[in-house]
């Protein structure tokens, strides 16, 4: 068996994330479906972000959010993801490798553009996304190192990349490799919009190739086709080891075969921006789980960091993870 170069080894969409303040009119206008992500084109994309009020760029994408996650904790990630040679791809790799994650792809030198995802956040809290998949829908099972995902401990993959056929074939590969190497599989079903399109295939990932599944409360229950949570956890029983499922302030629950874990959720003194909560949830269980440490204890670990990153606009962290974890947890 390959050694263990990397504790998450994330997969998904490179993306420069544009956050800026909104009122629910400005949603209204541009008709936005509040709180959900959804994929627009190059056209839309100028016409929004011409729109929009004055912002921040910053790197993002939901993989490369929870690798960010699994480097601030002290994790060693790597991240795999497609950008253009362009200048938002230059914003990207430089501010994914200063945080501490190793990433190798190599930037396309011509199709579309590096990704960008246009966030509107409302005096609520809740982002609303309109992503311009750009590059990333270039990512194809060539950008698949198998050595890699054998050299990971966890291949970690968000629901979102799931769209583009190339993409399919890269998931598909890299669990397979992580399969073959005795390596873990972890999948984000990401957003209940997504789930609704891809349900019936990912019922059969969850099944047949994912060992530890992220879901929050709407896209559990999306995902079962039921209306109340407590259906949706028993569904997912033992068709996965783990299944991290998130309630927003009613905590989270952890599913291990008979085992489960009630987790309360971490007090925040104010919600600022929800971006990236599910996300650093996942750095946190992840960093946790791949330290050895048991499940509840992942949990709160997962808790914490979302607690961090949905306190401040943006969807990595700003505060010292390593060192809140050593004051919650002692």
């Amino acid at each position: 068996m390959a050694e263990i170069s990397y504790d998450v080894l994330g997969i998904g969409n490179a993306i420069v994330d544009v956050l800026a303040p909104a009122e629910d009119a400005f949603l209204e206008e541009h008709d936005m479906a509040k709180g959900a992500m959804t994929l627009i084109d190059a056209v839309r994309a100028e016409e929004l972000y011409a729109a929009m009020g004055a912002g921040t760029e910053r790197s993002g994408g939901s993989a490369a959010n929870t690798v960010a996650g699994v480097a601030a904790l002290g994790g060693r990630s790597c991240f795999v993801g497609k950008v253009r040679d362009d200048q938002l791809g230059r914003i990207f790799a430089h501010d994914i490798r200063a945080v501490g994650v190793d990433f190798h792809s190599a930037p396309a030198t011509g199709g579309a553009p590096t990704a960008r995802c246009l966030i509107s956040v409302t005096p609520d809290a809740k982002r609303t996304m309109n992503t311009f998949l750009g590059a990333c829908v270039e990512l194809g099972p060539e950008d698949v190192d198998e050595d890699l995902v054998a050299s990971s401990a966890v291949t970690y993959l968000e629901g979102y990349l799931w769209d583009p056929e190339g993409a399919k074939e890269a998931f598909l590969k890299a669990m397979g490799a992580a399969r073959a190497a005795g390596r873990k599989v972890a999948l984000s079903l990401s957003d209940g919009f997504c789930v609704d399109r891809h349900r019936d295939e990912f019922l059969d990932l969850v099944e047949h190739h994912v060992d530890i599944l992220f879901a929050n409360e709407d896209e559990i229950t999306s995902l079962y086709q039921v209306d109340n949570f407590d259906a949706a956890m028993q569904s997912v029983r033992g068709h996965c080891e783990i299944a991290a499922l998130t309630r927003s302030e009613k905590g989270a629950v952890i599913v291990a075969g008979e085992e489960v874990h009630i987790i309360d959720a971490e007090p925040v003194d104010r919600i600022i921006d929800t971006t990236g909560a599910g996300d650093l949830y996942a750095s946190g269980f992840l960093t946790g789980m791949t330290a050895g440490r048991e499940l509840p204890e992942c949990g709160r670990m997962a808790g914490i960091a979302a607690a961090e990153v949905i306190s401040h606009m943006g969807a990595r962290p700003e505060a010292d993870l390593m060192a809140l974890m050593k004051e919650k947890l002692g």
